[in-house]
């Protein structure tokens, strides 16, 4: 029986009686047809005009290269014929009003792991998609006297209408899920449309495989270090088995891959400067990311809280993430919480590790 195309697909979720619906379907085909935009430049490589030239940084203060305003400036002209309200993404410092009687808003890490652009490893878009409730009175988000202009992005990332990324990679992906699992779909050159190649992924809940920057171990807190360590004694340790380790240093990359085979994926807050808080985004890449987990029966925390239960302060707000198979994440916060109620942890293992001097 031949894959569901995405308009297949979308349709059959699609209720025109529904106006929340009608409008997420309608920008889920906008966000998809400017993906395809921007993959076409990523393939020209450094032989396009908008590649991995650096420009300066973002108001966030990363690095921010030519090829992260173009992906920035594709998306939100897009959204321009969206039914979309409010648009944020990383390379902006407020929200873009686009049309005040939209429902939707909607927040875009327009370019995930663009310093490994030159390097040619998978990068990605994120996206969130969420109610535009709380949106201000007046016609001007800017210096709108009686409502924040973020107020819409300030919501729990359990209150999100559907998440994805696209993943440009050996083949342009969209991983999707609008709260009934976790699909993902792939753009058929011969097609000329995405279908489907994996329906409701499933997130083994037992994993042998971590994802970490182990070059920041000596910045890590001690829960973190312990839980690294264990695993790197491999069988010999409280563990009993053996771990591999990956790390692409590509959030969209690495979470395809847990979602295709498990694994869990860690980015703790260390000691410094600028990480004590986290580093990856609540609004705009972790909550996306939690949801497509979520929804992949795997789990998502902040090392120890629900990341979708976190209610975010402000638009660029960053947090520690964990991600992945949900046994796996849920002993990551134990250690943090009470590694001595591990089972097979012992005190024969407390100062041991490859790390360790």
């Amino acid at each position: 029986m031949p894959s569901a195309t995405l308009d297949a697909f979308l349709n059959s979720w699609l209720d025109p009686q529904d106006e929340i619906r009608v409008a997420v379907v309608a920008t889920i085909r906008e966000l998809t047809q400017a993906a395809i935009k921007v993959r076409r430049t990523i393939d020209q490589g450094a032989l396009g005009t908008a590649f991995a030239r650096t420009r300066g940084r973002n108001t966030d203060g990363d690095e921010q290269k030519d090829l992260d305003v173009f992906a920035d400036d594709i998306f939100l002209d897009a959204m321009r014929h969206a039914p979309v309200a409010l648009y944020v993404s990383e390379e902006l410092e407020l929200p873009v009003l686009l049309d005040h009687a939209a429902p939707l808003a909607i927040a875009i890490d327009p370019l995930d792991g663009s310093s490994n652009i030159d390097t040619n490893v998978s990068i990605g878009t994120i996206f969130s998609i969420l109610p535009a409730t709380g949106l201000p009175m007046t016609g001007v988000v800017t210096g709108a006297p009686d409502a924040d202009p973020a107020a819409p992005f300030l919501q729990a990332g359990v209150n999100q209408l559907g998440a994805g990324f696209f993943i440009y990679g050996p083949q342009l992906a969209l991983v999707l899920s609008l709260g009934s699992g976790t699909h993902v779909f792939v753009l058929s050159t011969r097609l000329g449309t995405f279908v489907q190649a994996y329906e409701s992924r499933l997130i083994p809940a037992r994993t042998q495989e971590f994802a970490i920057n182990a070059a920041n171990y000596r910045h890590w807190d001690e829960a973190v270090r312990l839980y690294i360590d264990d695993c790197m004694e491999g069988t010999a340790g409280p563990r009993g088995k053996d771990f591999n380790m990956r790390w692409i240093a590509s959030l969209v990359a690495d979470c395809y891959r847990i979602l295709m085979r498990g694994g869990v994926f860690l980015y703790p807050a260390d000691e410094r400067k600028g990480y004590r808080q986290g580093r990856l985004r609540l609004v705009y890449e972790a909550n996306p990311i939690a949801y497509l987990v979520e929804q992949a029966a795997g789990a998502a925390t902040d090392s120890v809280n629900r990341i979708l239960e976190i209610a975010p302060e402000s638009l660029h707000q960053r947090v520690p993430v964990v991600f992945g198979s949900a046994r796996e994440v849920e002993r990551i916060a134990r250690y943090h919480t009470s590694p001595s109620g591990i089972g097979e942890r012992s005190p024969l293992f407390g100062n041991r590790g490859l790390f360790r001097a």
